[in-house]
Order: C-alpha cells, then sequence, then structure tokens
C-alpha cells in the first residue's frame, strides 16, 4: 500500500511531486521566461495570459545575453497546479521562447524587489519615517524640507510590510519594479 501515490521507481524526490495536481487550492509561482530579445515577444507573451484571463501579480524584462540577444522576463503569477501547468506549457510553445522555469517548483530561489517611497510628513512623522526607514535598512535617495524619497530593496513581503507602516506617516506615492528572481545554487 502507497498512502503517498508514489510512482515505483521514480527519480524525483521533490515533495512537489507529491500534490494533487487538480486541487483547487491557488498558489503563486514566479517564473522564469527566456526568450529571443526582438520586437513583439514581450507583446506575445502578454498576450497568452490577457487572452486566458490569466493575471500577472508582477512583470520585469531585461536582456540578459548581448551577444546571444536574449531577454530574461520574470513574471508572478497565480491558479491552481492546473493552470500553471499549462501556462507552462502554453509559454513553452511560443516560438522566440527558450526556456521555461518555474523557480517556486524547482526549489529554493532568491527573490528581490526594488521599491521607491514618496513620504510626506513634519515633526514627530517626520522623525517616525526616518527611524522606520533605519529599521528597513531603507536609504533615503531624496529629501525636502516637506518629504523624503526612500529606496527599499528586499523581499516583497518586506516592501509590503514597509508600505503598511508608511501609509498613516504620510505615504504619497510608491513606485515597485517587480520581482527579480534566480534559482539557489550551481545549476
Amino acid at each position: 500500500m502507497n498512502a503517498l501515490k508514489i510512482k515505483k521507481g521514480s527519480s524525483r524526490k521533490s515533495a512537489y511531486e507529491l500534490r494533487d495536481p487538480n486541487s483547487d487550492v491557488v498558489e503563486t509561482h514566479t517564473l522564469a521566461v527566456i526568450v529571443d530579445n526582438e520586437p513583439g515577444v514581450l507583446a506575445r507573451v502578454i498576450g497568452l495570459f490577457s487572452g486566458r484571463g490569466y493575471n500577472i501579480d508582477s512583470l520585469t524584462v531585461a536582456e540578459v545575453d548581448h551577444t546571444g540577444h536574449q531577454s530574461r522576463i520574470t513574471i508572478v503569477t497565480g491558479g491552481t497546479p492546473a493552470v500553471i501547468e499549462q501556462i507552462k506549457a502554453q509559454l513553452g510553445r511560443i516560438v522566440p521562447v527558450h526556456e521555461v522555469h518555474d523557480l517556486t517548483v524547482e526549489g529554493a530561489a532568491v527573490e528581490r524587489e526594488l521599491a521607491l517611497f514618496k513620504v510626506a510628513g513634519t515633526g514627530d512623522k517626520r522623525v517616525e519615517a526616518l527611524r522606520l526607514a533605519d529599521i528597513f535598512r531603507a536609504n533615503a535617495v531624496d529629501s525636502t524640507l516637506e518629504s523624503f524619497v526612500f529606496e527599499v530593496t528586499g523581499a516583497p513581503a518586506k516592501i509590503d510590510a514597509f508600505a503598511d507602516l508608511m501609509r498613516p506617516l504620510g505615504l504619497v506615492e510608491m513606485a515597485r519594479t517587480g520581482v527579480a528572481a534566480l534559482s539557489r545554487g550551481g545549476e
């Protein structure tokens, strides 16, 4: 009797293989897609998501290989395991796509995001904003008598926590870059 329903002789030892692909649980996944750096590629990738009603929580794109003219698109999206598998399969079928990696499933990954926060305030609120910025290791990249612009780098949860604390202190505006992620290890 095999309670976990692991196939005999399976070489994979990942706990992710144990979850039910037909589950209705919505999960957040970070996908890294290597594509040719040519006009229209991003529109085709985004069109895949919008045409099927999938949401993109975060999107970052940059050229990573100048000589090979390749870019890396990092997408954070959500869906059931079946939907995530469908997204990966459909991304892999787009012609200029070379690789699709699900960093959430493949193992440990490092995710970071950059955000800029404009906080306006005077007196005690200004002092408290500076104190919290120091705790979060935020850099004041601009300062006037009425406001600060803080730069924060870290995991998306850290960015969210900093924003929550700055709102009552006079958060005026925020800009976020989106998640940049790499898998950990030698591969």
